[in-house]
């Protein structure tokens, strides 16, 4: 197995290729994802205030503060963010708890398209989100319907077992006592 830095090993030289996560990652359509999502997180030109101004051959009109902008942070990996809810659901974590073992665990660094393993955060909490703000409903529906296929694809789900969906809906009350039930005043 060769390793293109000396000193670090490859995250798929480490993890057993029959992982779960392992086999889902190199199953899933990442480039497909990747291809549907990118239009949400491109950055928007941005429409310019016209504003009346004089040169050396008259008044023009100038159009300021328009176009594309470069300026702030450059964005994540999409693969990284929709790996990392992805995680998030599946281990029913929360936004914090995912970052924290994402930093400790090879095989969800392996998921998210890493080659080699980071002992860092790989974003910070808040990141994910406004990561699913942007991605909004449709979005979240997206993934959902790709990951289906997929476990279609890989013949994880059968077909049959999609037509029918139930949802349990049972609520327990709990066991709350108010101030106006009666065996508190017997207590009192």
């Amino acid at each position: 197995m060769a390793t293109d830095d000396f000193f670090r090993a490859r995250l798929d030289g480490m993890v057993d290729p029959r992982h779960p996560l392992a086999v889902l990652a190199r199953r899933m359509p990442w480039s497909q994802i990747e291809a549907s999502l990118a239009p949400l997180f491109a950055r928007k030109a941005r429409i310019g205030k016209s504003r009346d101004d004089a040169d050396m051959f008259g008044p023009t009109v100038v159009v300021a503060a328009g176009g594309v902008s470069r300026a702030g942070r450059p964005r994540l990996p999409i693969r990284l963010m929709v790996s990392l809810l992805y995680l998030k659901h599946a281990f029913n974590e929360s936004d914090e708890s995912v970052v924290e073992r994402w930093s400790e665990n090879v095989v969800w660094q392996l998921f998210s398209g890493m080659e080699y393993y980071q002992s860092k955060l790989p974003c910070d909490a808040t990141q994910l989100g406004r990561f699913r703000r942007v991605l909004g409903e449709a979005g979240v529906e997206q993934l959902l319907k790709t990951t289906i296929e997929a476990a279609v694809a890989m013949k994880a789900v059968k077909p049959v077992e999609l037509e029918r969906v139930t949802v349990d809906t049972t609520v327990q009350e709990k066991a709350i006592a108010h101030p106006t039930d009666s065996r508190l005043l017997e207590v009192a």
